[in-house]
């Protein structure tokens, strides 16, 4: 056999194996979180989870060498995932509604995965290095709303502009991740009123309506409207 081929023919192989393999790998996540949306983390098994996804348990611990492990790779799933949401945002929506759509998707991600996110909550109480790349996760996305509002602008922002809004995003996700793990109350993430307060005060400590020199008079009730939780 032709050498060339004789190894073409191993990498085709490989690569249909790495193709099942990945397959397994992201039918599991898919699970997870779906489990997730009713369950809390400690109380699904792998045998559940894996009998869910229509895989054994072998197929789980052949991917994943315990619970931490596999939640790791939903973390890093989640990252991707908010990366994406944001850029698309990003390159899609006016400048003048950027705002309350950021807001508006943050709040509506979080809610509908709020169990995924106390776990991850409860997990960095325990492991505080395990929160090291969701916390520079919030540092890029207030840096990524900084350069297009200094596009916007034309102009660098002084440190005063950069520090309000970076402590805009602090208030924001601070408050989301409260609300998730304490309920304080008395407004809950799934009231209309929540939306509109937390984007109110984004609005308020970022002053990035005096940046893009937004109408002051439109009002966050007209950009909720599309989200099924209220």
């Amino acid at each position: 056999m032709d050498l060339q081929n004789k190894h073409s023919t191993n990498f085709r192989g490989l690569g249909i194996k790495q193709a099942r393999s990945k397959k397994t790998y992201d039918a599991l996540i898919k699970t997870g979180f779906r489990l997730l949306k009713k369950e809390d983390f400690d109380k699904i098994t792998v045998a559940s989870l894996s009998q869910s996804a229509g895989y054994s348990v072998g197929a789980f611990y052949a991917r994943f060498r315990s619970k931490d492990e596999f939640f790791d790779a939903m973390v890093a799933h989640h990252l991707e995932n908010r990366i994406a949401a944001s850029e698309y945002l990003f390159s899609t929506v006016p400048i003048d509604d950027l705002v309350d759509e950021l807001i508006s998707d943050l709040v509506h991600y979080y809610w509908i995965n709020q169990k995924f996110w106390r776990a991850a909550l409860v997990r960095s109480m325990r492991d505080p290095d395990f929160w090291t790349p969701i916390r520079q996760s919030g540092h890029d996305l207030a840096s990524r709303v900084i350069g297009i509002l200094s596009e916007h602008a034309d102009r660098p922002l002084t440190d005063l502009e950069e520090t309000n809004i970076r402590f805009a995003f602090q208030i924001t996700l601070g408050t989301i991740n409260n609300t998730i793990i304490n309920r304080p109350g008395p407004i809950f993430m799934n009231q209309r009123l929540f939306l509109e307060k937390l984007t109110r005060a984004f609005r308020l400590v970022s002053d990035c309506d005096i940046i893009i020199k937004r109408n002051p008079s439109k009002n966050v009730r007209n950009r909720i409207s599309h989200f099924s939780f209220f």
